[in-house]
């Protein structure tokens, strides 16, 4: 089986340090997430400096620097999808990155989650291919093992509510059937998006450390597909202050 064909040798052929260089004075800590406007919002809020560039086909993604209560910290937008956010993730850590927070959507497979509900996943179904590139083949890979409690005192200081458990990520989102859903949410899954396990798959391999929050957003646990506030432009606003949550952490960890 391919996919258990896991090696650990950490040097390949092509290295994360064949596409960028250290930067001398990086700040060690990174928030990203994947709205254009959430980061534009920080980068606008925080008046946001340039301090790196990462070359794609698709074109240039920029490296932020932002300052929050006197702290430095990275900002960057992370791509869609396991295999490109995990590329930008590998030339990032290669840069001198050592600790990163993620927050973005999910799709809610409970349909008592709120819309915006924050879910802080436990643990997550390797339902892609990345993550099987940088550990052992298994079902699942734990995730945030560390700073949960933290993050739930943030939470709670702040007064968002939250739930905790399972994510499933994919990377066929237009292949989450009916009979798929239903498998997922009896394995324990609350959640499902798409680069979770690789991340924290990631994070592992290079030793760094990685902690992912969700903002609930579609629910895929009803008869009929409820899109709620999926689009980026939905209760902006709202999500402009979830923003805040992951400046939160970042002062603790």
């Amino acid at each position: 089986m391919i996919l258990a064909e896991f090696d650990s040798n950490k040097e390949a052929i092509i290295n994360p340090s064949h596409a960028t260089s250290k930067i001398e004075n990086l700040p060690k800590v990174g928030i990203t997430c994947f709205s254009i406007q959430l980061v534009n919002f920080l980068v606008e809020t925080f008046k946001a400096q340039i301090i790196a560039e990462i070359s794609t086909a698709n074109g240039i993604r920029p490296i932020y620097k932002i300052i929050y209560k006197n702290m430095e910290l990275v900002l960057f937008m992370s791509s869609v999808g396991a295999p490109a956010c995990v590329g930008i993730f590998e030339e990032i850590i290669s840069m001198g990155l050592e600790k990163l927070i993620m927050f973005g959507t999910c799709g809610t497979l409970v349909k008592e989650i709120s819309e915006l509900g924050i879910i802080i996943p436990t643990s997550a179904i390797r339902d892609e291919g990345t993550s099987y590139h940088y550990m052992e083949a298994s079902d699942e890979v734990s995730v945030n093992e560390k700073y949960r409690e933290e993050f739930k005192e943030i939470l709670k200081e702040h007064n968002y509510s939250y739930v905790e458990g399972k994510t499933w990520t994919t990377d066929a989102f237009y292949r989450e059937t009916k009979v798929k859903v239903e498998k997922r949410k009896a394995a324990g899954c609350i959640c499902v998006e798409m680069e979770c396990a690789s991340m924290s798959a990631v994070a592992k391999f290079r030793g760094v450390d990685f902690f992912e929050f969700f903002y609930a957003a579609d629910n895929l646990d009803d008869a009929i597909w409820d899109k709620r506030s999926l689009d980026n432009e939905e209760r902006l606003t709202e999500k402009e202050q979830i923003c805040y949550l992951s400046l939160k952490l970042a002062l603790v960890i």
